[in-house]
């Protein structure tokens, strides 16, 4: 069991917030860029909310992986119902995949690493599944998270990271939408601490890339979005595998 086991009707309704579909989305799928026939492993797939949007988005293949058993069974009754032909695999990343994939995406994967040994070894998952050259591009929580627990509360959510968090710190997620109120552990990773288990587990330079709005959202009014926006609780790291590690 992980705390995320009975989590999935919630992330799938988290999902559907102005928060996710109007800034998370386009800004995830505008650093992707051109998915049309590329080979894409969806890690820490949860819900499948990403692997099915990536197989939408013209994704030759699609493979959610997940340590859920929970997230798992309901990603495979939402592909049943509305196949997309995207497979999930629960546990770790089969032998069978190791180097099979064009891009990896992690939405939120490394902030559940309570150490930095699992830190590296959810890295290393990403690496493994890569071919040389692939992309790696997750989000963990952004080094410059505002502190004040309220800060993102009018997107849906609230975050707790204490005034001077330490690599490993917990962080408290607590979901507040709707009917709904639920917490959820993550940790805090500063950003020379990111970069470096990146760096040791084959990846080369890191690229910091900025969030953007949907045109709909840009188009309106300015100031609902200018507190995220000034201190989001996400980065988009964007890197790619190498040769061989350094």
């Amino acid at each position: 069991m992980t705390q995320f086991d009975e989590l999935a009707e919630i992330y799938e309704e988290f999902s559907r917030l102005p928060f996710r579909r109007e800034l998370e989305f386009p800004s995830v799928l505008g650093v992707l860029g051109d998915l049309s026939g590329l080979r894409v492993l969806d890690l820490g797939c949860g819900s499948g909310v990403y692997s099915r949007t990536l197989a939408r988005c013209g994704a030759g293949r699609v493979v959610g992986l997940d340590e859920s058993g929970g997230m798992i069974d309901h990603a495979r009754v939402r592909e049943s119902a509305e196949p997309l032909g995207v497979s999930y695999a629960g546990g770790r990343l089969p032998a069978a995949l190791a180097g099979g994939f064009d891009v990896v995406l992690g939405v939120y994967v490394l902030p559940y690493a309570t150490t930095y040994a699992e830190l590296t070894g959810l890295c290393r998952t990403a690496a493994d599944a890569l071919r040389p050259g692939g992309r790696f591009v997750t989000l963990p929580i952004h080094p410059g998270v505002h502190h004040d627990p309220g800060h993102y509360e009018r997107y849906g959510f609230r975050l707790t990271t204490g005034r001077s968090p330490e690599d490993g710190s917990p962080v408290d997620l607590e979901l507040r939408f709707a009917a709904y109120e639920t917490h959820v552990t993550a940790r805090y990773w500063s950003a020379a601490t990111l970069e470096r288990a990146l760096r040791e587990t084959g990846f080369g330079p890191v690229r910091w890339r900025s969030h953007r709005l949907s045109p709909s959202a840009a188009a309106g009014p300015p100031g609902f979005w200018q507190p995220y926006l000034s201190a989001p609780h996400a980065a988009i790291l964007d890197t790619r595998k190498e040769d061989s590690p350094s």
